[in-house]
């Protein structure tokens, strides 16, 4: 069987605020049934912030391996490409990155309607947090973005 590498150069990826070491793509929201599908991208050895999942997440590795941490810098999971993982909503506070040659992860948010993700500072203070109402906004922004580019220089294939 064929082996594939992922081309991710007409994917528009965004900075999240001053999160670094990760760039995102919303690719749809679901209001109604409170679901957001986003595709993350995780630079290689490079842990983002301290964060815990409030919500389900289901999670496909389409390219490279998904490192996760415990708050404690320890190794808890290698998820190689082709891994899906659903993983229930958890108080339990992780940090993330890529593999050798970084990853890129499609996450399926689901089922809140309130906060999907909690950020902490390394002594586990909550310091901000992402909800349904922040992805939708980000959507919007993103996309309004993406239509000013369009007007001003063509399609963007």
């Amino acid at each position: 069987m064929a082996t594939y590498n992922f081309d991710d150069s007409n994917i528009q990826w965004h900075k999240l605020g001053d999160i670094e070491h990760l760039g995102y793509s919303i690719l749809d929201i679901d209001a109604e049934n409170r679901i957001v599908d986003v595709i993350f991208k995780l630079e290689p050895f490079r842990q983002i912030v301290l964060h815990r999942h409030m919500a389900v997440n289901h999670s496909f590795v389409i390219q490279g391996e998904h490192h996760l941490y415990e708050a404690n810098g320890e190794l808890k999971e290698i998820r190689a490409v082709g891994s899906y993982t659903s993983s229930p909503a958890s108080n339990e506070p992780h940090r993330e990155c890529g593999g050798k040659e970084g990853a890129i992860v499609l996450f399926s948010i689901r089922g809140s309607d309130h906060i999907f993700y909690e950020v902490l500072d390394d002594q586990q203070n909550l310091i901000g947090a992402l909800s349904m109402q922040d992805f939708v906004d980000l959507y919007k922004a993103n996309n309004s973005e993406k239509h000013k580019l369009e007007k001003n220089n063509g399609p963007m294939l």
